[in-house]
């Protein structure tokens, strides 16, 4: 019988336009030449995952490295040695004010506050580099995608083994039909951005040089508390300002399934782990999701399944996955299993596929690679396109977030209208599909 909800994917990207003009995603070339020829970028982040794009970026021959914004001015030591005649602030609104000369940006703050300053940025004109997820909740996701679209930019998500030969290769081979029609794929992380035991009751000194006001941006006042509970790294493991392990590698992980597949937004999606408690997200996920099928897939619909922490894919999957020969006698920390009609294809995170079962010996032609990053600057020079633009990595980062709602939600089937941004069967779980901001810090 054919699913009621199933929709194709041009109707999926239709939907999401949401009364936006759909049309191929175009570069259009700097918004304005910089005097000297070159691109004048600036970062929102100057330490951790924002040095390590921008080190990245600065290595493009046409790039000028001119400013940054980061609200720790501790974390710029780096940065003001390695681009010193930079300017560097601790507001991101006073850069945006101040840098009039700018063509591209990358959004590389803890993920609360991605879409605050990625749609500042995009209304400002600016082409957006943007790290994963695209943004910390779905209704911002949407809005984000939709924004970028409406004004042509050019942009990028910061998943940048989309780009790398290994994944390339692997969606090239599912495509090819190598393992045959996909009947289900199974994906997994053993990091652990989670924390289920007791939030510290203490009240700690806020660094100097250090805003906790401008960190906390668009979400409610609160004590701080320091050692490392939130910043610089924690985050990740907080409900407001993180997504998890899920938020953290789910982009990643299931990029090469969503694009080997074309999927388009998932039908349910159903949580089997934890839930998390009143400050952090669980560890040790298992969630399934339920998308339509597509050519590449054995039916109506396809599930994949999520694991992290110390869950796997049960073991009659693994044995699959799992042959004994040297490389094949156990499953790497991070990856996905693709079950097809005629064979099984592992693809480690990073590494190149492998095919077993029927689609062994079958030859794996290597993809070549691309610089991610210089990908986005040469996109926003008008040479080429970008593969990971947000037409692309919204649709990707919306079906990743839901699994994050499910998660509160355990051992309930969850039923989404992607066009309508809405649960059909869990009112409840309405309540996360969009956040409330702080007075002032409104999106």
């Amino acid at each position: 019988m054919r699913h009621p909800h199933l929709i194709k994917r041009r109707t999926f990207l239709q939907q999401l336009a949401a009364g936006l003009a759909v049309a191929p995603f175009v570069t259009t070339g700097l918004r304005a030449q910089s005097p000297n020829g070159k691109i004048h970028h600036a970062t929102f982040g100057a330490n951790g995952m924002a040095m390590s794009d921008l080190t990245n970026i600065s290595k493009h021959p046409a790039v000028e490295i001119v400013a940054a914004a980061d609200v720790d001015l501790n974390r710029a030591a780096q940065f003001r040695k390695m681009f010193p005649n930079a300017r560097v602030y601790q507001d991101f609104r006073e850069l945006l004010e101040k840098e009039r000369d700018l063509q591209t940006v990358n959004v590389s703050t803890p993920d609360h506050m991605h879409a605050r300053i990625g749609i500042a940025a995009l209304n400002r004109g600016l082409n957006v580099y943007g790290q994963k997820p695209l943004t910390h909740d779905l209704a911002e996701t949407r809005r984000i995608t939709e924004l970028a679209r409406a004004k042509k930019a050019v942009t990028q998500m910061g998943i940048q083994i989309h780009s790398n030969k290994e994944y390339r290769t692997a969606v090239k081979l599912v495509q090819d039909g190598a393992i045959g029609k996909v009947r289900e794929v199974h994906t997994w992380s053993s990091k652990t951005w989670g924390d289920l035991g007791t939030e510290p009751q203490r009240t700690d000194p806020i660094p100097e040089g250090f805003n906790w006001d401008l960190w906390l941006g668009v979400c409610p006042e609160r004590r701080f508390i320091g050692q490392g509970w939130y910043h610089p790294a924690n985050w990740r493991k907080r409900l407001d300002f993180g997504t998890g392990t899920f938020g953290d590698m789910g982009c990643h992980i299931y990029d090469p399934v969503f694009n080997a597949l074309a999927l388009t937004a998932p039908l349910s999606v159903r949580s089997e782990g934890a839930a998390p408690n009143d400050h952090s997200w669980a560890t040790n996920a298992l969630c399934r999701y339920v998308f339509p099928g597509t050519p590449y897939t054995a039916g109506e619909t396809v599930e994949v399944t999520w694991y992290d922490g110390v869950q796997r894919p049960p073991a009659d999957i693994q044995a699959l996955a799992l042959d004994g020969t040297p490389g094949n006698d156990k499953l790497p920390d991070q990856g996905s299993i693709f079950r097809g009609t005629h064979g099984v294809m592992v693809l480690p995170h990073v590494g190149m596929p492998k095919l077993l079962g029927e689609a062994k010996g079958h030859p794996i032609a290597e993809v070549e690679g691309a610089n991610h990053w210089h990908q986005f600057i040469d996109a926003a020079r008008g040479q080429g396109k970008t593969s990971a633009n947000f037409d692309y990595a919204g649709p990707l980062t919306e079906a990743v977030l839901l699994g994050s709602v499910a998660s509160r939600f355990p051992n309930q089937t969850l039923a989404w209208n992607a066009a309508a941004l809405k649960f059909t069967n869990v009112a409840e779980a309405n309540q996360y599909v969009r956040r409330a901001y702080r007075h002032g810090w409104e999106i």
